[in-house]
């Protein structure tokens, strides 16, 4: 056990040292929580007070009652450049056509397949669709009939989405930075330590030794974990202060990172954080160069990626449920949301962890037995 916290030690003065590529691996974690809030901000504006929308308008004399009804959704005419390419042409018969009670004739030219133009097309044919309704209301009333004779279906829905469900919608979303957090923030130490060590022949002078295979590859994957635990740490704490600063009142709820999620998270992320140390490593054991290393891994971290997306976006199979990184991030969605937390899928799911973690660190102590390994042949 000594050897292992030398070793450890060593790994972690090693690290120290090297400053610039540890910080790469912790920007991750530091800017993320920024750049989220920033898109929320954005969204959150966008939803609380959508822009006018101008558009060219033919003939708008011509249904001065539709203009207006327009102009009060936030819609308006306009000939300067501010407008977007979207022409609204309203019939020379409109105004015949509505006093006789038959459909008035209106065309939208625009280009649908230009996506700056889809929401603005949309925004106006539901507008346009709302306006319908209405005078299809008045027809009906002026003619002596109820409108409700042709709603045979009054629909309502209640919603029975708390505060804190709603928050946790948001929160699963950010779930899965946090869980992808502790693949990056560890991972350039792992490579650095595996074949950069190689590289400089340091691997092989520490096996030279009275080290065994084992106490190395503990010791590593230890101090591995250790900055993987440190980017979810540190994610978590930005998130923490810059969550606190986006308006979710104006959505209706609010999103606080209370010491108990918090703490919840630092306790799934432990068994998440050791798998991604030992599968980062015993890639990079088995990648001859450094820049091998870096390459393989960016192709293998892959693999947690789409498990933790599929999760996040709630499109995961039963399957994934009991499976590594999704699995936990199921559960963990399930408690945000104000549920109870599933703890048999929780316990097996990091059971799994550990013991693919486990296997990873087997696999990783034989293969340094191995000269081609070791002196990368």
């Amino acid at each position: 056990m000594n050897a292992i916290i030398t070793l450890f030690r060593k790994e972690l003065l090693d690290a120290a040292r090297d400053r610039r590529s540890v910080m790469a691996g912790l920007y991750y974690a530091i800017g993320t929580p920024l750049i989220m809030c920033g898109l929320f901000l954005v969204l959150i504006n966008k939803l609380s007070s959508p822009d006018d929308l101008f558009i060219h308008i033919d003939n708008a004399n011509g249904a001065r009652d539709l203009v207006h009804y327009l102009e009060n959704q936030g819609i308006s005419h306009s000939d300067e450049d501010k407008a977007k390419p979207i022409r609204l042409i309203i019939g020379d018969e409109y105004a015949a056509q509505m006093a006789k009670g038959m459909p008035a004739e209106i065309i939208i030219e625009a280009d649908n397949s230009d996506e700056k133009l889809q929401k603005s097309i949309r925004r106006l044919q539901t507008q346009l669709q709302n306006y319908s309704s209405e005078m299809g209301s008045l027809r009906l009333i002026a003619r002596g009939i109820d409108p409700r004779v042709v709603m045979p279906l009054k629909v309502e829905l209640h919603d029975e989405a708390t505060a804190d469900s709603k928050a946790g919608m948001i929160l699963g979303l950010a779930l899965f930075t946090m869980i992808y957090s502790v693949f990056i923030s560890g991972m350039n130490l792992a490579i650095d330590t595996s074949a950069g060590e190689r590289e400089r022949n340091s691997l092989a002078l520490l096996l030279s030794h009275p080290l065994s295979t084992r106490q190395l590859v503990l010791a590593k994957a230890m101090a591995v974990t250790c900055f993987a635990m440190l980017g979810l740490a540190l994610i978590l704490l930005v998130s923490k202060f810059a969550y606190s600063l986006v308006p979710w009142h104006k959505l209706g709820f609010s999103i606080t990172l209370d010491p108990t999620f918090i703490a919840l998270i630092l306790l799934v992320g432990l068994p998440i954080a050791l798998l991604a140390s030992t599968l980062q490593l015993a890639v990079s054991f088995l990648a001859k160069t450094f820049k091998e290393a870096q390459s393989y891994l960016t192709m293998v971290l892959i693999v947690p990626l789409a498990l933790s997306m599929t999760a996040a976006y709630d499109i995961a199979p039963d399957v994934l449920y009991w499976l590594p990184i999704s699995g936990q991030q199921q559960a963990l969605m399930a408690f945000v949301k104000g549920k109870d937390l599933p703890l048999l899928q929780l316990l097996v799911t990091s059971g799994g962890t550990l013991l693919l973690s486990l296997l990873l660190l087997l696999f990783m102590e034989r293969s340094l037995k191995s000269e081609k390994v070791v002196f990368g042949l």
